[in-house]
């Protein structure tokens, strides 16, 4: 079975604000994907930046086979939400939002009230086959990429730069605690027994901080002295399984002309014995084409086919 994760990037029907502006360049965009997908075969996909549920829909009517889309219920102000798209029916199990209790209110502008959820749900389900059970969340962490309102995309001065900046910090580490508490529920106490899985794209590398806080107790990542040795830590521990992907492959986005991987695929200690392989993009390639991406607004790959992220994935056997 082969299970990832993949930002669609902006996938909305025509006609609307942040979509394609016309219904060719939209099954262009259709047709992209559904290639790329066709080309991955998973069992289940977790989804990030779906503005129209119909479109997720749409895609799905362009794949072999029966597939089913499960959507989160909380979008953000754009309408964009995460999900799943599997050939396999699911069962919701969460579809969080809020911060935990214990969690303050985090500052994300200068002005307005702090804010106490995140910017998208997370959805979790469960899947279960005769071969497999387990459960699966998908997450859309806060971007790096900055906006300072009225439409900007570039600060007044370094001042903003700066507090803004810190702003979207504070948000992605906040939605990052919303995703460990929601992995901590998954686990059940011990995930030395549950298999658990949390896909997304973090908006931040492997060593971030925030990307650190998915993983719970440290010292047993995978390549250091510590993984194969058991202690009390592996039941609540997450494994990151980017150190399995080929050099070659490590990333999932070019920033700038700089390659990075801000798609993960994260995994309970009893998954991860199952965990055969891990790459990015389609298996079997050595390399995945993306396009470079700055620091502008997104509307201007409205019109652009396929994603600006590579999707992330493991095999995994039972």
């Amino acid at each position: 079975m082969l299970l990832g994760t993949w930002n669609l990037e902006n996938l909305y029907r025509p006609g609307g604000a942040f979509g394609p502006k016309d219904k060719a360049a939209y099954e262009a965009k259709l047709a992209s994907l559904a290639a790329t997908i066709g080309a991955l075969n998973p069992s289940l996909l977790g989804v990030q930046e779906v503005g129209d549920p119909e479109a997720l829909t749409d895609l799905a009517g362009m794949l072999e086979g029966t597939w089913h889309t499960t959507l989160s219920e909380h979008a953000d102000e754009r309408g964009i939400r995460v999900g799943f798209l599997s050939r396999i029916p699911v069962s919701v199990v969460a579809d969080d939002v809020g911060f935990p209790a214990q969690l303050r209110p985090v500052q994300v502008g200068d002005a307005g009230k702090p804010v106490t959820r995140a910017g998208r749900g997370i959805l979790a389900v469960t899947v279960s086959t005769r071969a497999f059970f387990f459960d699966a969340a998908v997450c859309h962490l806060k971007s790096k990429l900055l906006s300072y309102g009225g439409g900007r995309f570039q600060p007044r001065d370094e001042g903003e730069r700066a507090r803004f900046g810190a702003y979207a910090l504070y948000r992605r580490a906040a939605e990052a605690v919303t995703v460990r508490s929601l992995a901590d529920r998954l686990l059940k106490g011990d995930g030395r027994e549950h298999d658990v899985v949390v896909l997304g794209d973090l908006n931040d590398e492997v060593s971030a901080a925030t990307t650190q806080i998915l993983l719970g107790p440290p010292g047993s990542e995978i390549g250091t002295p510590g993984f194969d040795k058991a202690d009390k830590g592996d039941a609540q521990r997450l494994w990151n399984v980017a150190p399995l992907i080929p050099a070659e492959q490590r990333y999932s986005r070019i920033h700038a002309g700089r390659r990075e991987l801000i798609d993960h695929a994260l995994v309970s200690r009893s998954l991860l014995r199952q965990v055969k392989a891990a790459g990015t993009g389609v298996p079997g390639s050595t390399a995945t084409a993306l396009p470079s991406v700055g620091d502008s607004d997104p509307a201007e790959r409205r019109d652009a086919a396929g994603s600006d992220h590579a999707p992330v994935w493991i095999r995994i056997e039972m």
